[in-house]
């Protein structure tokens, strides 16, 4: 049975940004609620079944709050609200988007965009070492880097450290020439990307020469105690069980760490077992440790990535029941 909702439209600015690109926007929400969308005289009439039709209306609704607020509007973020609209937590979903973990250099606001990433940076906030798994694009290491960049300027902590297992994504690169850390530089990039983004490449350098930021392979951590320090592990999974217990027993006064990983995504010899899965299942239960999942409805790098996140877990389910 198809029915008719009328919903007003206060301006015309916000009617184009709702309908978006060659009505980019509108177009996902039919393609996902099986409704049409109309505009009849600054009316928007939506047509379908009651309850498609009863989702639509709280999906556009938030909209153009999104809109009002002068923030993104993208096809992987409608997905998402109508997503959040059908488990009944779209007032979570909104209550996320308000949340500005920090400012980069350039003064633009660093959001949390999901109700997975507002968990993730409370619990960053709120304890002293939290371990965070997902998919790729999910921020894992773009939120941890932010807030640890906040910690540093408001001198929480005197010394920001990023570290990572240089472990080769399957592939063989051979001899690398230059000194140690042009040696390391390749696997360490993307932990520096996101500090040139946020801190701006002066204030990095500026505090690189002071010895506040360090970004160092996770072998370097052996045998230090990281006192008044923000720590940040990132692909964890490629770090082994006795890498794992080393580097959270670097911890030491006022400091707080942060440990990233991706199980889909594991590089170590098929006979080693990632140390961020045992972590997972050790400390589980230890107070002051908060573990963090994100999912696929996390994901916010790009509409695309989320639908080939989507894809592979499909894939690997089908595989393993056939095994």
């Amino acid at each position: 049975m198809l029915l008719h909702l009328s919903m007003p439209l206060d301006t015309f600015d916000s009617c184009v940004a709702l309908f978006g690109l060659n009505d980019r926007n509108i177009r996902t929400l039919e393609d996902e609620l099986i409704v049409n969308v109309y505009l009849r005289d600054g009316e928007l009439q939506i047509i379908g079944d009651n309850e498609n039709i009863k989702t639509a209306e709280q999906v556009i609704a938030e909209m153009l709050r999104i809109i009002e607020a002068g923030e993104h509007l993208d096809a992987g973020k409608i997905r998402y609200l109508i997503q959040m609209a059908r488990q009944g937590t779209l007032t979570q979903a909104r209550d996320s988007t308000g949340e500005v973990v920090a400012y980069t250099y350039k003064g633009k606001k660093i959001k949390c965009k999901t109700a997975g990433q507002l968990c993730y940076v409370q619990a960053i906030r709120n304890h002293g070492l939290t371990l965070s798994v997902g998919p790729a694009g999910t921020g894992k290491t773009y939120l941890a880097v932010a807030m640890a960049a906040v910690a540093l300027r408001n001198k929480e902590v005197e010394r920001l450290i990023l570290t990572r297992p240089a472990v080769e994504a399957g592939e063989k690169l051979g001899f690398l020439p230059g000194d140690m850390a042009q040696k390391v530089d390749p696997y360490l990039r993307p932990l520096y990307d996101a500090l040139y983004e946020i801190l701006g490449l002066e204030t990095y350098q500026r505090y690189m020469e002071r010895g506040a930021i360090e970004v160092a392979p996770l072998a370097f951590m052996r045998g230090r105690t990281l006192n008044d320090a923000f720590i940040i592990l990132d692909e964890a999974q490629n770090a082994t069980p006795e890498q794992m217990k080393m580097f959270l027993t670097r911890m030491g006064r006022n400091a707080k760490a942060v440990v990233n990983g991706d199980p889909s995504q594991i590089d170590l010899p098929h006979a080693r077992r990632s140390g961020l899965l045992v972590a997972l299942d050790v400390l589980e239960s230890v107070e002051g440790i908060q573990i963090v999942r994100l999912g696929r409805d996390d994901v916010v790098r790009n509409d695309l990535v989320q639908r080939i996140v989507n894809a592979y877990e499909t894939y690997e389910a089908i595989k393993a029941e056939n095994v």
